[in-house]
């Protein structure tokens, strides 16, 4: 199976660490965080991974130069300008696209007790262009879909803003918390220049448009989901508690 670590990110929220080294390096009980993404997607049965790089992009070079995790390993190399989620999923996607199997995207920054193998077979037999892993943790920012499962609209709870302009929830809808891991099929992938995506851009504004295309995208909704974001210092803190 394959995956795609989102590790080129500059992490300006964990700073100063980041300001030498790169947020993928960074330590939770001794262990970099790139370190405990990549064992768990080999114990879930991954074994093809690429991770895109930026930010201090040698240092994750040479970490993996020197680390053997028994896996095929490639890089999507992003120094030359950081291109968001979406726009690094195209800019990878000649490494994926070799044959119809889907790719699970993975954030770097996130630990979770997901079940990532049982993820990437509901998205095989539900035939969705994509299917995101949800739960009903804490988040200001929430994925809203419809009594199908189907990704429908996004909304910030913060400000109140909605995407796409205009929408608001109705009765039978569910508003989620997205876990920054999910699953996309290679036609997906394909389809982003066909409908005018290039260059930067945020996998999320991508979902929303091919969902109002018509496109499938679907919830995998885990309410007692474990997950910690450990790209912000307090759940940082956390985490190195949980594996000191």
């Amino acid at each position: 199976m394959k995956a795609f670590i989102l590790a080129a990110g500059l992490g300006t929220r964990l700073r100063p660490w980041t300001l030498e080294h790169p947020k993928a390096l960074v330590p939770v009980g001794g262990v970099p965080m790139l370190e405990r993404v990549l064992r768990r997607l080999k114990e879930q049965g991954f074994s093809d991974i690429v991770i895109n790089v930026h930010h201090f992009a040698e240092q994750i070079e040479e970490f993996l130069a020197t680390h053997d995790f028994g896996l095929r390993i490639r890089l999507s190399d992003e120094r030359a300008a950081l291109l968001d989620t979406g726009g690094a999923l195209l800019h990878a996607a000649p490494l994926f696209c070799e044959d119809e199997e889907p790719v699970l995207v993975h954030n770097v920054d996130i630990l979770s007790d997901a079940p990532l193998r049982s993820l990437m077979e509901r998205h095989k037999e539900s035939g969705a262009s994509a299917t995101l892993l949800t739960s009903g943790r804490d988040s200001s920012r929430r994925l809203v879909f419809n009594s199908d499962g189907e990704l429908c609209g996004w909304h910030n709870l913060t400000d109140d803003a909605w995407r796409p302009a205009g929408f608001r929830a109705e009765e039978g809808m569910t508003q989620e918390a997205f876990s920054g891991i999910h699953v996309i099929s290679p036609a997906m992938l394909r389809a982003m220049p066909a409908h005018g995506w290039t260059g930067k851009f945020s996998v999320i504004d991508y979902y929303l448009d091919m969902a109002r295309r018509g496109y499938q995208l679907r919830h995998s909704y885990l309410p007692e989901l474990q997950l910690i974001d450990i790209g912000k210092p307090a759940t940082l803190a956390r985490a190195e508690q949980m594996f000191g």
